[in-house]
Order: structure tokens, then sequence, then C-alpha cells
């Protein structure tokens, strides 16, 4: 359930080259700087430069006092609200929403991520239409400051000191969560809010807290 091809159903166009010849999500990370940085140098058929090195598709909205660093390239449709705070290396697709005081860096958004309140996405992966509650985070430094290991049926050594989360599609995070280095979130599973959580969650399931996952009845 860890490959890219379970954890996202589809990719947007001009996120392909970056997801070609890759199994596992953390492995993009290494290579969205250098894709970033050629994309917005390039530029891209229907994108225009809101600022040197920041490309937006139609109808993205970006309000005053949010800030966006170069490079970044934000899909159609995005909403960046007030106090939105992007420090570059972040890559959205169609119709996402980065709220209120919220803050991103070197991560992928794919098409509707909604992140609106006071949330913190670094070096992570959020999938179609997820969703984080007001106050969640991923939290993408050990303590020690060693390589994340992201830890399912097996251990996956991802050789990256950062590592923030990955949420698959649909996957949604209630308020106040804590999504340690290296979380993987499946399909269309849910997390309660406050929960402080680390490891793999299957697909279709409910973290009522953490060590407490149960299958959703469907």
């Amino acid at each position: 359930m860890l490959e890219n091809k379970t954890l996202f159903s589809t990719v947007p166009d001009y996120m392909r080259p970056l997801f070609e010849g890759v199994t596992y999500p953390w492995e993009l990370l290494p290579r969205l700087r250098g894709f970033v940085d050629s994309v917005t140098a390039s530029g891209l058929e229907g994108f225009t430069e809101y600022a040197p090195g920041v490309l937006v598709g139609a109808g993205v909205t970006v309000a005053d006092t949010a800030t966006v660093i170069a490079p970044a390239v934000i899909g159609p449709n995005t909403e960046i609200r007030p106090g939105a705070y992007l420090r570059g290396y972040v890559i959205t697709g169609e119709g996402c929403v980065i709220g209120n005081s919220s803050e991103v860096k070197s991560s992928v958004l794919l098409d509707r991520v909604q992140i609106p309140h006071y949330n913190y996405v670094g070096d992570s992966i959020l999938g179609n239409r997820s969703h984080m509650g007001a106050g969640s985070i991923c939290s993408n430094l050990k303590n020690d400051g060693t390589n994340v290991v992201v830890r399912g049926e097996r251990d996956y050594s991802t050789e990256l000191r950062k590592l923030g989360a990955i949420l698959a599609d649909g996957a949604n995070v209630g308020c106040g969560c804590v999504l340690n280095p290296g979380t993987v979130i499946g399909r269309n599973s849910d997390v309660y809010p406050l929960t402080s959580l680390r490891g793999v969650v299957p697909a279709d399931s409910i973290v009522k807290s953490s060590g407490n996952i149960v299958k959703k009845i469907k």
C-alpha cells in the first residue's frame, strides 16, 4: 500500500515527470528542487508568472497578506488565503486551499488538497482531496536529527533527515493532530482530532487514538 500507484489515483499532467520512475512517495522529495527549478525556468502552458520564479495557473487567487517564496508552482483555481506562507519548492495541483496562517515548504499537493487553518506542511506529499483540520501539522524532523524510517509491515529507510507525512487520496486529519516524521495515512482514512500519530495507517480506516485503529464499515 505504500507505492505511489496505490496511494494516488491521478497526478496532474505537469507533475508527471516528477513521478516517473519513482516507486515510493518519499523518493519524490530529493527530486523536487530540481524539478521545480526546471519548470519555473522553462514555464508551463496555461500558467503565468505571478512573481519571479512563481508560476500560477488560471483562476489562482493570492491574498495580499500571503507570502509566496520562489520557486513555486500553484495549480489552477487554487486559493492562497490571508497569512499563508509558502517557503519555496511548493507545487500544487488544481483547486487547492492553503489557508489562514498555514505554512508549506518543499512539498507536493495534488488536486483539491485543503490545509485551511493554521497548518504546517513540510517535506510532505498530500494526495487528491486530502484534508487537514485546523492546527494539524506534519512534523518533519526527528528530535535526534537522524534519518526518518517509515515503519509499516516492514521498515523503509528513506535516507532523508527531513520527511513529514504522506496523505493518500481522500485522507482526512482532524483538528490539532501531530503527524510525526514518516507517517503515512492510507486512502480514505480518517484521523480523530488531537491524535499524535506515527507509522502507517491502512486504507479505509479510522484512527480513534494512537494505537486504536479500526476498519471502516462499508
